[in-house]
């Protein structure tokens, strides 16, 4: 092989890589996305069940004091 056509080689493999780092990259953007709405989704559903916790709990009350007559 000349040095002309592995030059030209080497500029396709090039070429190829940077398309699939392309790729690669925007693939990458769209799993953050995900993962940042799957992250805002649990802790919405965590407060959620905070609340419901926090309301399921009984409160105690206290008992009136004993008039003195």
């Amino acid at each position: 092989m000349s040095w002309a056509l592995e030059s030209l080689a080497a500029i396709k493999r090039i070429i190829l890589l940077e398309d699939r780092i392309k790729t690669l990259s925007e693939q990458s953007e769209r799993l953050m996305d995900t993962c940042r709405d799957l992250d805002r989704r649990l802790i919405r559903l965590e407060a959620k069940f905070e609340l419901l916790e926090h309301m399921a709990t009984p409160r105690r009350r206290r008992l009136p004091e004993k008039s003195e007559k």
